[in-house]
């Protein structure tokens, strides 16, 4: 319970800091294209080069924070997938005959073959 309580919270602090990443990256490339349009006022190549090397660099970055969050989330996912299986593989191994389960250990090797398996 603690722990699902700690992931909703996880994922409260990654939309925000998301909403803000966004908001400042488009805040910055207005202020660059209103820098650019008083400085160079009428030529419209040097504002467009101002701007697009700004936008490319804070895309990059925006796109970057947004693809490490889908990643660890996706990682999240797999790793609470992975527990919830062995959770469960360890619950049936529990309730297994000692016999078939030192024999399926065997056959798995993750136990040396002493011969007692077999009789």
């Amino acid at each position: 319970m603690a722990e699902n309580g700690k992931t909703n919270e996880t994922d409260r602090l990654r939309l925000r800091y998301g909403f803000w990443i966004v908001v400042i990256g488009l805040g910055l490339i207005a202020g660059v294209f209103a820098a650019a349009m008083i400085v160079f006022k009428e030529k419209a190549a040097d504002v467009a080069a101002v701007v697009g090397s700004v936008t490319g660099v804070i895309g990059t970055l925006v796109g970057t924070f947004f693809g490490v969050k889908a990643g660890s989330e996706g990682k999240e996912k797999a790793e609470d997938g992975r527990r919830n299986s062995e959770n469960r593989a360890l619950i049936l191994a529990a309730h297994q005959d000692p016999k078939v389960a030192t024999k399926l250990l065997i056959e798995m090797g993750l136990v040396p073959d002493t011969g007692q398996a077999r009789k």
